[in-house]
């Protein structure tokens, strides 16, 4: 059994990985969110692992202290999943079961989509496929998204997010049910490394970025009521466009961080689906 942390390279930036299960266990790798690191991923990861899973966990792009490079562009969605496929080749997996959360949620509909041949299924918590977001956008998603449009703005968004210390930061993702929120504030009070992770949002607006398309390996997409970033309107259209076995489960009453909050639900709800 296997629990600590490695390290890889890609397009020469370093990157931290958490490392949980058995060495031979079935290779999942997990994917997380703004403004987290591999850690929120340790309450699913450990029930994962006592199941059998091998999980690692990356800090990406902008997270890890050794990636975070100053261009928006170095955002783009094709090279955050070339990271992740990097990740699975210095491991030697051919084929991996993929899991994601918020941002990380967003790379692993855009790699399942794109790279079949190497996800083998794939579970999202909270996010919906971007198209489906995209069209949700029209229904009421605009308002819950308002602060996409502020995190474009230069310099402004990571003064705030870093003011005080990284004390407000911590009051803006508390508010929205957040449990590591103080690690948020701590995260984000880092100037370098508050405009790296912001600078995902940004990567939005390159006319030449790459989009996800259907996908086509069994995926599971596990949304939550009281998500007040994500609405009904997008999660309910995600499964248009999934062309493989599709699971859609809904948690009543969790808040958008599902990894913290509902740990024992979604490890097991994966475990369901990539057993299936």
């Amino acid at each position: 059994m296997t629990a600590g942390s490695i390290q890889y390279i890609n397009e020469g930036l370093t990157f931290e990985v958490r490392d949980w299960g058995p060495a031979d266990g079935r290779p999942l790798i997990a994917l997380h969110g703004f403004p987290q690191t591999a850690s929120s991923w340790r309450p699913v990861a450990t029930r994962l692992a006592a199941a059998g899973v091998r999980v690692l966990a990356p800090d990406q792009r902008g997270y890890s202290p050794g990636a975070r490079p100053s261009q928006v562009a170095a955002y783009r969605m094709d090279r955050l999943a070339g990271d992740v496929l990097a990740l699975a080749d210095t491991a030697g997996w051919e084929r991996f079961d993929l899991v994601g959360h918020d941002w990380g949620g967003a790379v692993a509909w855009y790699l399942a989509s794109r790279f079949p041949d190497r996800v083998r299924t794939v579970s999202v918590a909270s996010t919906p496929h971007p198209a489906a977001f995209a069209k949700a956008l029209r229904h009421g998603q605009a308002l819950r998204s308002w602060y996409m449009a502020v995190f474009q703005l230069p310099w402004f968004p990571e003064t705030l997010l870093g003011a005080r210390g990284g004390a407000v930061a911590p009051r803006v993702f508390g508010s929205s049910g957040a449990k590591d929120a103080q690690e948020m504030g701590r995260l984000l009070s880092d100037r370098r490394t508050a405009t790296a992770t912001i600078n995902w949002y940004r990567a939005i607006r390159l006319t030449n970025a790459p989009a996800a398309g259907r996908v086509r390996v069994p995926s599971l997409y596990v949304w939550s009521t009281g998500d007040s970033a994500l609405g009904r309107v997008a999660a309910e259209l995600t499964g248009d466009y999934i062309d493989a076995d599709y699971t859609f489960l809904v948690l009543d009453g969790a808040s958008h961080w599902l990894p913290d909050e509902r740990p024992e639900e979604l490890a097991q709800a994966i475990l369901t689906h990539v057993a299936r």
